[in-house]
């Protein structure tokens, strides 16, 4: 193994032993504050905490054992580090991390009045839902126009979750309308990501690879393919792409799932007119 990839592998093996200690003491923390925090609160608070370790533990697997899908290519010689268990983890740990965002869109839109977030809350994990079925199709036929599809799906779900932030925000109580603000922006950014570089590099791939007269698998063959075959690669020159977006996602991403068990502690938002009524967690 090059020093480059060993020193990245190292990395992301160590961030996922820290994320897991983190989530650790974070679900500690709130477990024993359960009886403090009201049965209402803590019942939406134990599945936010449920769907991060989801999230969490599934990053940290996937850190350990990195697989780039398309090219079937891994770090680790063993069958856990084939495309159809990577991925496997991967689509469970992404619906949960989607779920988290809906929960917490919710219980905004609920206390907020605002039926453009009910709206959304409803609609984002069916959304990513169909982008984990062209994310399975792309892995299997090795056709990145899966991956337009699918990546073009988790920006469009972005910017859904950042404009129903705002679209509460003046409805919210003034103490938490900073948070609201910021996930708008982090929404924001992250599409103009997906719409800028990842969908366009997934495009230019698909581009190439017809130039180039690649002859793609079907399902079945796809199937077989990934459930069988795996390419052990220590060279950097073959990783280098997937480096940047792996080690952002494999971090701040799973810093956001873990953040997120913490949201619903606060205060509810309130509109105006609910001041007075009695209003539901944030992720209810």
């Amino acid at each position: 193994m090059t020093t480059s990839v060993m020193t990245w592998w190292w990395l992301l093996c160590a961030v996922s032993l820290i994320n897991v200690m983190a989530w650790t003491a974070s679900a500690t923390h709130l477990w024993r504050r359960s009886l403090s925090i009201g049965p209402e609160s803590w019942a939406a608070i134990r599945v936010q905490i449920m769907l991060s370790a989801g999230y969490v533990f599934g990053c940290a697997y996937r850190s350990v054992l990195p697989v780039f899908d398309i090219q079937r290519l891994c770090l680790i010689d063993s069958w856990l580090s084939s495309v159809v268990v990577g991925r496997s983890v991967a689509t469970i740990a992404e619906l949960c991390f989607v779920a988290q965002w809906a929960m917490l869109s919710r219980g905004i839109a609920r206390t907020t009045e605002n039926r453009v977030g009910i709206m959304v809350s409803h609609a984002v994990v069916p959304m990513i839902l169909v982008a984990e079925l062209f994310s399975w199709y792309a892995v299997l036929t090795t056709s990145n126009l899966g991956h337009v599809v699918e990546e073009s799906l988790w920006g469009l779900c972005a910017l859904m979750l950042a404009a129903s932030y705002l679209h509460a925000l003046p409805r919210s109580h003034r103490e938490h309308r900073t948070i609201l603000a910021t996930f708008s922006a982090i929404g924001a950014l992250y599409a103009l990501y997906m719409f800028l570089v990842d969908v366009p590099m997934y495009w230019s791939r698909w581009l190439l690879d017809h130039e180039h007269g690649r002859q793609f698998l079907s399902v079945t063959q796809g199937l077989l393919d990934v459930s069988g075959r795996w390419v052990v690669s220590h060279r950097w020159a073959d990783w280098e792409t997937e480096v940047i977006w792996m080690s952002a996602y494999f971090s701040v991403a799973v810093w956001m799932s873990i953040g997120l068990i913490h949201v619903p502690h606060l205060r509810p938002l309130v509109s105006p007119s609910s001041t007075d009524r009695n209003v539901t967690p944030l992720t209810q």
